[in-house]
């Protein structure tokens, strides 16, 4: 009875020497090597810098317009320019402004008349990009045209309308007024574009 005792000790000490094995761990099934950023960044790279050359072709079409570039890569000129006020709309002002929008080739993607009455809670609401910081820049009574790159604009989903992907955008606005939030009286928002 003791050497079965002794055997069985000895077989429980082996299985348990046996089932206590470290395990390896597994290799991954796919490495991620990072090209697909690298190749993401170098197309974005390559569009920005083809809408960067319509653009400079627009402007170089026309010498007799001063157009300005941004801080923030789209660039502009008056039509309409407003020297007497020195206000600019500022975060949680209400604007009321209009605007058109056109592809580069100068076809009117949207209407002025279509697009308007719009109303605007700076820095409040979700607008396009290059409108948001546009609008900024202008004073009360100003008219602008604005050079947005796709990136500025609609980017890659374009407006699931009749603004393609990556599509660069021309758009005239007209600040009409603003308020600050407290004075503005509240009016509806007709869009049919955002």
């Amino acid at each position: 009875m003791k050497n079965l005792s002794r055997i069985l000790l000895l077989f429980i000490v082996f299985v348990t020497f046996l089932s206590c094995k470290q395990q390896q761990a597994r290799m991954p099934i796919s490495r991620s090597s990072g090209t697909f950023m690298k190749e993401s960044a170098a197309r974005n790279k390559k569009l920005i810098a083809g809408e960067e050359g319509k653009i400079d072709s627009i402007i170089k079409s026309n010498p007799k317009i001063e157009y300005l570039a941004s801080k923030k890569g789209y660039w502009y000129h008056y039509q309409i320019k407003n020297e007497k006020d020195t206000l600019r709309p500022k975060k949680g002002d209400v604007a009321q402004f209009d605007y058109e929008i056109m592809d580069f080739k100068g076809n009117v993607v949207y209407s002025e008349v279509e697009l308007r009455p719009q109303t605007y809670h700076v820095d409040k609401q979700n607008i396009m990009m290059g409108l948001r910081d546009g609008i900024k820049l202008m004073r009360k009574n100003e008219k602008v045209t604005f050079l947005f790159p796709s990136h500025m604009a609609y980017g890659y989903h374009g407006d699931n309308k009749l603004i393609k992907s990556n599509e660069p955008i021309i758009c005239t606005v007209t600040l009409n007024d603003f308020k600050p939030k407290e004075k503005a009286v509240p009016q509806v928002n007709i869009s049919k574009n955002e």
